[in-house]
C-alpha cells in the first residue's frame, strides 16, 4: 500500500510539472533568464552521430570498413525517402510537428497505465524524446530519468528545427546487430541502400528499433515481420499508402541478404591506420610542439592526437590510399611461399616511384590485423643493402670517381676493427664496378673512410631513417653496423631515390583523405630532398643492375626495360635482405627470426630474391 501512495504521489507531481511546463510554454520562449540556465545547464550545441569511415584502394573500391563504436552512415535529410520520414512519425509520434519536444496526453496516459501496473514500463516518448534519450541518457527507467529526458528535449526543440530531429531520429536509432540509422540497417539486412528498398522492407526494417532484441530479423524474424504487418496497417490508417500498396507490401516476401563488415588486407589497412595517425599529427601541429616536448608534455600530446584522430574517424571520412590490390596479393602469397618454416619470418614493400606511393606492403606470414607489422615496425640491421645508400652514392657524389676506379679488396683493420669479405677471400685491386656486385666488404670500409663518417652520415640524414643514432657514426655502418637499424618500408623508400634522379621523396599510402562530400581534408605535401647528384645516382644504377644481371641478385633477374637491387646478409645470418628496382616499381624484403636468431639454413634458398622476383613480376604484368 505504501508503494502504491508512493507512485501516486510522483505521479502528481510529475503530472503538475509537466501542466506547468507546458502552460508557460510561451513564457519561456521569451524568457531570457529560464532560458539562459537551460543552455547553461542542459547545452545541446552542434549534434554529431558517430559514423563509419572507409579506406579505399586505388581504383575507389572500398577495402575495409573503420567502426569507432558505431556502425552507421548517416543521411542528409534529402536522401531520407519520405515514406520514411511518413513511417515513423505515423507509428513513434502522431503529434510530432505539433508538439514542443514531449506529447502532455501521451505521458499522462503512458504514467496512469503505469501506476495501475505498478510499474514504469510505459514511456510515452516522442520522437524528439527518443533522440534525447539517445543522445544524452540511458534507458534508465526512472522518473528522475524521465524528468532529464523532458529537458533535453525541450532544448532540442529550441535548438533545432523538426527536419533536423527527424533527421537525428532516423539516423540515430539503433536496429540491432551493430546497425546504427536506417541506410546501415538497409545495407546490413538487404545490402542495399534505403533509397532502392521496397515499402514492405521499409516497413519491416522500422519494425526493429522498437525493440531490437524482441524483433531481430535473424533470430526472430517472424516477430519482425508481424510487426511489419501492423506498420503497414497503421499506415493505410493515416492514409500514407493505398490498401493496394498495403496488400502488394503484405504480401511480397522478405528475404535477408546479410552483408559482411568489409575488411581486406589487413597488412595495408594497419599500415594506413598509422600512416594517418601520422599524417593528422603533421597537419593539427602536434609534430610541431613534439620535439621541445617533455616526456610529460610528450605523453599528453599523444593523448590529444589519439582523440583528434578518433574524432576524425568517427565524423566519417574516405580514406583515398595507393594499394594495388594484385601486387598486394603477390607480396603475401609470396611471403607464404617461400618462407616454409614456422620460425622464418619476413616483410615487403613496393613502392610506385612514379608516383611517391605505397602500393603493397606485407607485415609477416599469416598477418594478422594491428598485429606487429615488421615492414614499418621492425628494425633490423641492413647488412651489404646499406652500401649504395651511406658508401658508393655519397663516394661519387663526392668524388665524381668513375665505376671503373679501383679499390683495395684485401683485408683491413684499423683500431681494433678488422672486418672481412664473405667467406674470408682477398681480391687484391678490383674496380668498384666489381667490389659492389660481388658484395666486399673491404672496399666498402675503405671507401667509408675516404669520404669521412660524419660527411657520409650527413647524406644518410636526408633518407629521413627514423632510428640511426650518434653511436652508429663508426666504421662499422659501411658494412651494415647500426645500434637499432632500419624498417623494410624505410629502406625501400631510400632505394627510390635511386628512380628518382637522386632525390629522395617520402612515400604514403594515403593520396588523401575527404569527408563524403567530397571536400579533402588531408593529404600530404611532397617535399623533394637533392640527396646526391644525377651523375652519382646514375653510377649507382648501373652497379645495381650488374648486382641482378651477373652478381649476388642473380635470382631476382626477370627481363624487363630496367631492373637493379642489392643484397644483404647480417652476422650470423640473422637477416637477409633484397632491394630493387624497375622502371616504376622499388620493392623491398626482408627475411629473418623474430627473436634474432640466425637463419643460416635459409641462406642457400635466397627466398628474400624469389619473394622479390614474384612481386615485382606480377607489378609488371
Amino acid at each position: 500500500m505504501r508503494r502504491q501512495t508512493g507512485y501516486f504521489i510522483t505521479f502528481i507531481l510529475f503530472l503538475l510539472f509537466m501542466f506547468v511546463l507546458y502552460q508557460v510554454h510561451s513564457e519561456l520562449k521569451s524568457s531570457r533568464s529560464f532560458n539562459t540556465v537551460l543552455d547553461e545547464e542542459i547545452p545541446i550545441g552542434d549534434v554529431v552521430l558517430p559514423q563509419t569511415s572507409y579506406i579505399k584502394d586505388s581504383t575507389g573500391k572500398v577495402i575495409s570498413e573503420i567502426r569507432q563504436g558505431q556502425n552507421r552512415t548517416i543521411l542528409p535529410a534529402e536522401e531520407i525517402p519520405q515514406i520514411v520520414k511518413d513511417l515513423f512519425i505515423t507509428i513513434e509520434d502522431q503529434h510530432y510537428y505539433e508538439h514542443i519536444g514531449f506529447d502532455i496526453t501521451g505521458i499522462g496516459r503512458a504514467a496512469l497505465i503505469n501506476l495501475e501496473n505498478d510499474s514504469i514500463d510505459q514511456g510515452g516518448s516522442t520522437i524528439t524524446q527518443q533522440l534525447a534519450r539517445n543522445l544524452y541518457l540511458t534507458n534508465e527507467k526512472t522518473y528522475n530519468r524521465k524528468l532529464s529526458e523532458l529537458l533535453y528535449s525541450y532544448q532540442l526543440e529550441r535548438t533545432l528545427t523538426k527536419e533536423e530531429i527527424l533527421t537525428l531520429y532516423i539516423n540515430a536509432i539503433y536496429f540491432q546487430n551493430g546497425a546504427y540509422g536506417i541506410e546501415t540497417a538497409a545495407k546490413l539486412y538487404f545490402n542495399q541502400s534505403i533509397k532502392d528498398a521496397t515499402l514492405a522492407k521499409i516497413a519491416f526494417l522500422s519494425a526493429i528499433p522498437n525493440n531490437p532484441s524482441l524483433y531481430n530479423p535473424i533470430t526472430n524474424f517472424s516477430n519482425t515481420k508481424k510487426r511489419q504487418e501492423r506498420i503497414l496497417q497503421r499506415l493505410v490508417e493515416a492514409g500514407k499508402i493505398t490498401t493496394e500498396e498495403y496488400e502488394k507490401a503484405v504480401q511480397e516476401p522478405i528475404e535477408l541478404k546479410m552483408s559482411n563488415r568489409i575488411d581486406q588486407y589487413p597488412d595495408y589497412s594497419t599500415y594506413i591506420y598509422h600512416e594517418l595517425e601520422e599524417l593528422i599529427a603533421e597537419k593539427e601541429g602536434f609534430n610541431e610542439n613534439l620535439h621541445s616536448a617533455t616526456d610529460n608534455e610528450k605523453k599528453e600530446l599523444q593523448k590529444g592526437l589519439d582523440q583528434k584522430v578518433n574524432e576524425v574517424l568517427e565524423s566519417g571520412i574516405m580514406i583515398e590510399t595507393a594499394l594495388n590490390p594484385s601486387i598486394q596479393k603477390e607480396a603475401v602469397q609470396a611471403l607464404e611461399r617461400h618462407l616454409p618454416y614456422a620460425n622464418v619470418q619476413g616483410a615487403a614493400a613496393v613502392i610506385d616511384h612514379t608516383t611517391n606511393r605505397i602500393v603493397a606492403i606485407a607485415g609477416g606470414k599469416n598477418y594478422q590485423k594491428f598485429t606487429f607489422h615488421r615492414a614499418f615496425q621492425a628494425f633490423r640491421q641492413p647488412g651489404s643493402v646499406i652500401k649504395p645508400l651511406l658508401v658508393y652514392a655519397p663516394y661519387f657524389d663526392q668524388t665524381g670517381a668513375s665505376i671503373s676506379q679501383t679499390i683495395n679488396a684485401n683485408n683491413y683493420c684499423k683500431s681494433g676493427y678488422c672486418p672481412r669479405n664473405y667467406g674470408g677471400g682477398q681480391y687484391g685491386n678490383v674496380t668498384l664496378r666489381t667490389a659492389f656486385k660481388y658484395s666486399y666488404n673491404t672496399p666498402a670500409v675503405r671507401l667509408f673512410e675516404r669520404i669521412g663518417i660524419e660527411h657520409a652520415f650527413s647524406y644518410l640524414d636526408k633518407l629521413h631513417f627514423s632510428n640511426v643514432v650518434k653511436e652508429d657514426h663508426s666504421l662499422p655502418a659501411a658494412i651494415g653496423g647500426f645500434t637499432y637499424g632500419m624498417s623494410p618500408l624505410e629502406m625501400t623508400n631510400a632505394f627510390a631515390t635511386f628512380a628518382n634522379n637522386g632525390q629522395f621523396i617520402k612515400a604514403h599510402g594515403i593520396t588523401r583523405v575527404t569527408d563524403f562530400q567530397g571536400n579533402i581534408l588531408y593529404e600530404w605535401d611532397e617535399k623533394p630532398e637533392v640527396v646526391w647528384s644525377e651523375s652519382a645516382n646514375q653510377k649507382v644504377r648501373i652497379l645495381l643492375e650488374d648486382v641482378v644481371k651477373s652478381g649476388t641478385g642473380k635470382e631476382a633477374y626477370f627481363s624487363t626495360s630496367y631492373i637493379g637491387g642489392k643484397t644483404g646478409t647480417t652476422n650470423d645470418v640473422k637477416d637477409l635482405w633484397f632491394i630493387g628496382l624497375t622502371n616504376q616499381y622499388t620493392a623491398g624484403v626482408w627475411v629473418g627470426n623474430d627473436q634474432n636468431k640466425s637463419i643460416y639454413y635459409m641462406e642457400s634458398r635466397k627466398p628474400q630474391m624469389y619473394i622479390w622476383k614474384d612481386m615485382m613480376k606480377a607489378s609488371h604484368k
